[in-house]
């Protein structure tokens, strides 16, 4: 029986564990971690959400980059200080702007797809996650942005995704909580939030109940293989070990580029810096006045999610600047004052500050299919849309495995 060792215990690599072995492969998952979902599946918007498939790359994301270069709480932040990787991914990323439209087309139908997937084995694995099914609001203060909106919700409905344009007033009734002034929203009743920690989890236990093998604390240093096995060399309480496998799944986040590198493979995946504060709902006032609608406010590149009752997610902003995992204060207070501004009943007297670093291609598609190495295969690079598309593209890439190597 030829084994499959997968690295990296995020969402990604978890649901590919969880397809894997329901598959019938022999599949270890090896994580640096003393649990999955440490890292960048720890703490994010929590939105599930094909209502922001757009990708990044069109001219006024440069435009707005160049605009708010010296502007420290800056939706969008960009370090100046000269870096290779930096620049090649964004020369990459300007490059991409032509297929804007069709890779914002096929992620919107990856989204969807991805949702019957991860809606089934939450409820076939008993899972809880907080999740709720109330759609989520996108909020426009301006003709321009709400004008750009529209353009985008045709490309979105090409895609198989419907939403509806609402009125200030019908912002109001869809989540009454909401304060401020706004030109028009839109709203896609079909997206959902919930706590992707407690989903990975969840699914994590249920992998390893159907055979699947956890390596917790498995730091890998070094990856290679010459095509018909694959050797990990990583550390362990300070001891250096090794282990050999088939075939390989590599689902490491940002730090898929080096392994890449080390398989012969050029996977140009940078750290693209997020922020997000937990704030705890923890009197009645708090409690009511917190949305249940999950809210995209495009403009502050900001979202939000109720999970459960006593928590409200809101996370957001992109800064690009190398592998940083530093919680910087000029850009958590921003979170903070939104929340104070538009939902000015919730208390944030106490909030968890958190940073994670999304790992994107420039081309904002997913990485997923065979390296140079036949055993060598690749499911990273999902940016801001990781946890909206882990469910699907772990489908992918267990097609693309099936189709090299049969199961039991």
């Amino acid at each position: 029986m030829q084994s499959i060792v997968i690295v990296g215990g995020g969402i990604t690599g978890v649901t590919t564990a969880y397809v894997l072995i329901k598959r019938g492969y022999n599949v270890t998952l090896v994580e640096k971690n003393r649990y999955v979902a440490m890292e960048t599946s720890l703490a994010n918007g929590g939105q599930l959400s094909a209502s922001n498939a757009e990708v990044w790359n069109y001219m006024p994301t440069i435009l707005n980059g160049m605009k708010w270069l010296l502007k420290k709480d800056a939706p969008l932040l960009i370090n100046l200080k000269p870096e290779w990787h930096k620049i090649s991914w964004l020369a990459e990323f300007i490059f991409s702007i032509p297929n804007y439209k069709k890779n914002t087309i096929e992620t919107t139908r990856l989204a969807i797809e991805a949702r019957k997937y991860l809606f089934a084995w939450a409820q076939e694995e008993s899972i809880d996650f907080d999740l709720k099914k109330d759609g989520i609001l996108h909020i426009y203060r301006d003709k321009v942005s709400f004008d750009h909106a529209k353009l985008v919700t045709k490309l979105l409905a090409a895609g198989g995704l419907h939403r509806d344009a609402v009125t200030p007033k019908e912002m109001k009734d869809i989540e009454p909580a909401l304060s401020g002034k706004y030109y028009g929203g839109f709203y896609t009743q079909s997206d959902s939030t919930g706590d992707i920690h407690k989903f990975t989890y969840g699914l994590a236990l249920a992998a390893e109940r159907a055979g699947v093998k956890f390596l917790y604390n498995h730091q890998v240093n070094n990856l290679e293989s010459d095509g018909k096995r694959v050797v990990l060399n990583f550390e362990k309480n300070g001891h250096s070990e090794q282990l050999i496998f088939d075939n390989v799944v590599v689902c490491a986040g940002t730090e898929s580029r080096n392994l890449g590198a080390q398989l012969g493979d050029r996977i140009n995946i940078y750290p693209v810096k997020g922020y997000s504060i937990t704030v705890n709902l923890s009197d009645a006032k708090s409690q009511s006045s917190a949305p249940n609608v999950s809210i995209l406010d495009d403009k502050a590149k900001l979202v939000t999610s109720r999970l459960g009752l006593e928590r409200f997610r809101v996370a957001g902003t992109a800064e690009l600047n190398g592998k940083n995992y530093d919680i910087r204060a000029d850009r958590i207070n921003p979170l903070i004052d939104w929340v104070a501004a538009y939902f000015p009943g919730v208390s944030t007297r106490s909030v968890i500050p958190w940073a994670g670093l999304r790992p994107m291609m420039p081309n904002m598609m997913p990485k997923i299919g065979i390296g140079s190495k036949s055993n060598v295969f690749y499911n990273t690079g999902h940016g801001h849309l990781g946890w909206t598309l882990s469910a699907v593209t772990a489908e992918m890439i267990a097609n693309i495995i099936q189709e090299k190597i049969k199961p039991n």
